[in-house]
């Protein structure tokens, strides 16, 4: 902890400020402005100094409007200084004016401080859960004023001062208190209000005005490619969500559906023009669509302020800034207090493990490596050109836990899916030997990271039971969604990206060959069940030239159609969660670009609402039936029917659940009906095909059963003898025995 600063007297014999201090003050170059500037003890009485540029005459008044003194100018810069007629310290306003008029001000500088010794206390220990409500630009009234008041963590700068259009950007007339103990510097500037662009000058320690820096606490940005932070009410949206918070408050997620739409807020629709819908426009017409085709939650690529639209948010500059692409951060409150009423969860991809170099944001924030590792082997990331946070510093893993907590808080989001994960877990992630530093322990494990982590879920499982965390983690660390006080990293699901890359590269085989690759589809079973799955079909398949899920598929046209329907039964009766890319639930055509809407006119073509009603039919399913998703993490909710069919590549198998029926999910994986295939089934009776993916309404070429079939007791085992139509996944329900 740094000691306090020891600053000299405030006046001279004379009660004058020194003469080097004036100086200092023009020139911007004084690192302890409350020592000079301000309302200061003179003999018996007070001297009121201000800094005021272009004025030639100032007069001090109180906040209430009395007259309390004349200030002489010692500057023709624009330093005033002068006796004022008051009997304690407080606040003054100032009447300045010149030859072109006249114009009042309120003395920052004969202000207190506003953060006090506690939030000095959690800061320094790094346990401050609500450093949201301290940092940043806050409207607050203070010692009688209305104003803002502003906080940013620059430990390691000579001079930080706040810059706007309410000082004409001048970093020297809003230099700002050091509160030393901390690294954090604070000022209150009254009279201005929201609205207002601001940013932070900051003088480094050796000298060097850095670029101007936006605040990294902002709650509010302005439209790239403009880059600064814009003071902002706190979101006052009256929510009215209480049913749709309470319901996942008390609900295991493990044993929910969900099912989740994956969104680009950017280019899901877009105007005639070209312009991104506003928060309300994508609630009027995206929540309603969601709902219609099924899904539970809908899942933003980043929303957070980033400079870069081919990004897609993954590079982001404002953490804790909703875009102001999509209008007032009061529209996303909007958007999900929407979404809720329509019982629909909203998730944010959220990213933690790396951000860009811009000039204007964290990188060399205070002219030293702050936020990121001062050494490239650990701070620079090879792959995105980006720094990566530096988790062993306490006041970086504050600054991302309260980002957690605070989307949680202040816009109610269900669930943050962390981007990168394994980019963080290890330390030699995307680098050659000798381009990393091992661990204390000589390993490649980021042990910081995993401790961060760790922290963030605990911290926000703790504080929002109701919200979930889902890692993108591309290895097999283990235990990545076991909770931390055994062993794990405490994330709700883990993205299963083996089930993705395994599926597809099966399906984009030719039916003929498919025999030969069965296992791709078998072996995931092995391990289905050591993580809380989420089944991911992403934004990563669809795009830098990979196509779209349509064209992964192998064989013609109407091929592909049916294999992609089959597919996505197959993906919905199988264990885990769901997430499906937009575009890619009516067969998008073309690979999506962050720069167009979707293709919507394809609905209105057969094969394209086929794929959409068999999403939406499919969706329905797995919300209505237990056996679905009941046990979803767990193995005794799922057993083969038929493993080991490779000659005709078909697979079975049955979900179970306590509560309802179960359900057998039967897939043909070639283009060649299978007349009289005998499956196995646990139980004798009636059970209804409550799906078939080659049913004729979704475009398939309508061959079936009838809509039922009978298991019989025959040979020592139970079975029904049933056809499996071409290219196509059914489901069958035992619903009398």
């Amino acid at each position: 902890m740094r000691k306090p600063r020891v600053t000299a007297a405030t006046s001279g014999p004379d009660g004058l400020a020194p003469a080097g201090d004036v100086a200092a003050i023009v020139a911007g170059t004084h690192g302890d402005p409350f020592a000079i500037l301000g309302v200061h003890e003179a003999g018996k009485g007070f001297v009121a100094r201000c800094f005021v540029p272009n004025a030639e005459f100032v007069t001090a008044y109180t906040l209430t409007g009395k007259e309390v003194g004349e200030l002489s100018r010692r500057d023709d810069a624009g330093f005033f200084e002068g006796k004022v007629s008051i009997r304690k310290r407080q606040p003054l306003r100032y009447h300045a004016k010149n030859a072109g008029g006249d114009w009042w001000l309120t003395d920052p500088y004969s202000f207190g401080p506003v953060l006090g010794p506690m939030d000095d206390y959690y800061i320094a220990q790094g346990s401050h859960l609500r450093l949201f409500d301290k940092l940043g630009a806050h409207l607050i009234d203070h010692e009688g004023a209305s104003g803002v008041h502003f906080a940013v963590w620059a430990p390691n700068a000579r001079r930080v001062s706040v810059v706007g259009d309410f000082n004409e950007w001048d970093g020297r007339r809003h230099t700002m208190r050091d509160r030393r103990d901390t690294g954090i510097w604070e000022l209150f500037i009254p009279d201005i209000g929201a609205g207002r662009p601001y940013k932070y000058e900051i003088i480094a320690p050796d000298g060097v005005r850095l670029p101007l820096k936006a605040d990294p606490f902002a709650f509010k940005s302005e439209l790239r490619p403009a880059t600064a932070s814009v003071t902002a009410v706190p979101p006052a949206h009256e929510w009215g969500d209480d049913a749709h918070r309470s319901y996942w408050r008390k609900a295991d997620p493990r044993r929910e559906a969900i099912s989740i739409y994956e969104v680009h807020a950017g280019s899901w629709q877009q105007h005639d023009d070209g312009s991104f819908l506003s928060w309300d426009e994508l609630a009027d017409q995206l929540i309603p669509y969601a709902v219609e085709t099924g899904f539970t939650h809908i899942e933003f690529l980043p929303i957070s302020e980033h400079p870069y639209d081919p990004s897609w948010g993954y590079q982001t500059t404002g953490l804790y800034a909703p875009s102001a692409r999509f209008g007032d951060p009061d529209g996303f409150a909007r958007f999900v207090d929407g979404a809720h009423r329509a019982g629909v969860g909203v998730i944010l991809d959220w990213v933690p493990a790396h951000f860009p170099v811009d000039a204007h944001g964290l990188a060399n924030f205070d002219g030293t490596a702050l936020y990121e590792h001062a050494d490239p082997r650990k701070g620079f990331h090879p792959d995105w050109n980006t720094a990566i946070y530096n988790f062993g510093r306490r006041e970086v893993v504050s600054f991302l836990v309260n980002n957690a907590l605070f989307w949680a808080e202040k816009y109610h989001v269900d669930g943050l899916r962390v981007d990168a994960v394994a980019s963080m877990l290890y330390l030699d992630y995307s680098r050659k030997a000798g381009e990393w530093i091992p661990n204390e322990k000589g390993g490649r494990e980021n042990l910081e990271a995993v401790s961060f982590l760790q922290k963030m879920n605990k911290e926000l499982y703790g504080h929002h039971p109701g919200v979930m965390t889902i890692a993108e983690e591309s290895t097999s660390w283990p235990k990545v969604s076991a909770p931390v006080h055994e062993g794990g990293l405490g994330f709700g699901f883990k993205w299963n990206m083996g089930f993705m890359h395994d599926t597809l590269e099966y399906f984009a085989k030719e039916p003929i060959f498919r025999k030969h690759h069965h296992n791709d589809l078998t072996f995931g079973l092995t391990y289905a069940f050591s993580e809380n799955f989420v089944l991911p079909l992403s934004h990563d398949e669809v795009v830098h030239g990979k196509g779209t899920l349509l064209g992964k598929m192998a064989g013609d046209d109407w091929q592909k159609f049916a294999t992609l329907r089959a597919f996505y039964a197959f993906m919905w009766g199988y264990p885990g969660k769901k997430l499906l890319f937009m575009g890619q639930e009516f067969a998008q055509r073309r690979e999506w670009s962050e720069a167009r809407a979707l293709d919507w006119n394809l609905l209105d073509f057969r094969p394209h609402r086929g794929v959409w009603q068999t999403v939406r039919d499919l969706n329905y399913l797995y919300r209505s039936r237990p056996a679905l998703h009941a046990r979803d993490c767990e193995p005794d909710g799922f057993s083969w029917l038929i493993v080991d069919d490779k000659e005709n590549s078909v697979f079975a198998w049955l979900r179970s659940a306590p509560d309802g029926n179960p359900i057998a999910v039967i897939s043909n994986f070639t283009p060649v009906p299978r007349d009289n295939y005998r499956v196995p089934l646990p139980k004798v009776g009636k059970w209804r095909e409550i799906i078939n993916t080659d049913a004729s309404d979704y475009g398939g070429s309508g061959k079936g059963n009838g809509g039922v079939v009978e298991a019989r007791a025959e040979g020592g085992g139970i079975s029904a003898t049933m056809l499996l139509p071409p290219l196509s996944t059914i489901m069958l329900e035992l619903v009398a025995e």
